[in-house]
């Protein structure tokens, strides 16, 4: 029996960043996704390297007390991969999170014992999605790309979506050759829906409506046109409100986007005098929510449409004590020389990187509240800040995607030279 094809009966031990469970067998580590720590399970080895192997489960042989069915009928292998945890309850799902953080900061980041608190719960565990992005497959029909695939996965529903955008994406008929993805957003406290339609062709589809949204046309390489309504919607945040262009980035949970801003409040705790810098601000979610408790606010963001946003949020509050810079974040660092006193940042999934830390530092920069989506990245940014001089107070991870492995979390770095 060749090694590919080899079946195993594992006893699983702990979870992995990447929702997967994992066991050992003859000293390797095998990795067993759909399973749960304390599972024995009989699987099958379909890829195998060196030290590890990924393993296809067959059969749960001793489930976990936390195990549960499913609701969702495109749940499982070799079905949607939007969701890794479906069969986890949902109490566990939130321990299993904070243990992968802490596992991600003592082998990455090299911190013996990270001051992780359990993960907070925000919202609810189904329907909370306000942005969510669906692929055209071959027939037509609009699906979820299946887990480590370009497959589409055609459904008729899915329980992650805000209710506010259920009843649109089942209004959606769709007769579009040139079509690759449909992206439905909303403003879960403003009841503002939008449709946005990615195509690689030149021709405008024809287009019926008969509820009140935005339709939004995204071509490669053009300026986002607008279809129907604006090319934009509001979101409300502690009641602020802010404009979000089609192409701009928001928070996909809006619960979970008001408990980061109470969060990245507490940990700061400004005293409304200091200097802010909001690095990868975005519509300016952060900063502007502290803005009344600083004396400054500097935002720094690569996305021309996220800037143009924030200008018109910052005008639209009110706010005189706002300064916006347009550029990636380490060269707009790079060219500042006041000192700041705090500063959040939101890097994408990839992480911030080293020379954004050395800037934190050379600007002497005392509080930081780190906000990061990938605990990866946030436990190697962690070895920079700690090289630095920073000393991490606190981590709070935040369950912004509950049903899947992601995680978010909330850090305190201090620096007192």
């Amino acid at each position: 029996m060749s090694s590919s094809s080899q079946e195993l009966v594992l006893h699983l031990k702990s979870i992995a960043h990447g929702g997967e469970a994992l066991g050992r067998h003859e000293g390797k580590v095998i990795f067993v996704p759909y399973t749960l720590p304390g599972e024995t399970v009989r699987a099958r080895i379909v890829t195998e390297k060196k030290s590890w192997a990924r393993a296809a489960l067959i059969e749960v042989l001793e489930p976990s007390p936390d195990r549960v069915d499913p609701p969702c009928p495109y749940f499982g292998p070799d079905r949607c991969g939007g969701c890794q945890w479906q069969h986890i309850a949902y109490e566990r799902q939130l321990a299993l999170k904070q243990e992968v953080v802490i596992d991600q900061l003592q082998r990455i980041g090299k911190i013996a014992d990270p001051p992780v608190r359990p993960t907070l719960a925000v919202g609810e565990p189904f329907g909370y999605r306000n942005h969510m992005q669906f692929t055209v497959a071959p027939d037509g029909r609009l699906g979820l790309l299946k887990a480590d695939s370009r497959e589409v996965i055609p459904v008729d529903a899915c329980l992650l979506l805000h209710p506010s955008l259920v009843d649109v994406y089942a209004s959606l008929e769709l007769a579009w050759e040139g079509l690759r993805r449909v992206i439905l957003r909303c403003g879960v406290n403003t009841g503002e829906r939008m449709v946005i339609f990615e195509t690689d062709e030149e021709e405008m589809p024809e287009l019926e409506v008969d509820i009140p949204i935005s339709i939004v046309l995204h071509r490669k390489g053009k300026a986002p046109f607008p279809l129907v309504g604006l090319p934009f919607i509001h979101e409300e945040v502690e009641g602020k409100r802010f404009r979000v262009s089609s192409d701009s980035f928001f928070q996909v949970n809006t619960a979970g986007a008001e408990a980061l801003v109470r969060l990245v409040r507490e940990f700061l705790a400004p005293k409304g005098h200091e200097t802010l810098l909001d690095l990868y601000c975005g519509v300016g979610l952060f900063g502007f929510s502290l803005a009344e408790e600083v004396g400054l606010v500097v935002g720094i963001d690569a996305s021309e449409s996220a800037m143009e946003d924030a200008a018109y949020n910052a005008q639209e509050l009110g706010l005189e004590n706002v300064a916006l810079h347009e550029g990636p974040v380490e060269e707009v660092l790079e060219a500042l020389w006041e000192p700041a006193d705090l500063a959040v940042m939101d890097p994408p999934r990839t992480g911030a990187g080293k020379a954004v830390c050395e800037h934190l530092r050379r600007l002497r920069v005392r509080r930081l509240a780190y906000v990061s989506c990938d605990p990866a990245t946030f436990a190697r940014d962690a070895t920079y800040l700690t090289a630095l001089g920073y000393h991490l107070r606190v981590v709070q991870p935040v369950d912004m995607f509950p049903q899947t492995y992601h995680v978010e979390t909330v850090s305190l770095w201090e620096w007192e030279g």
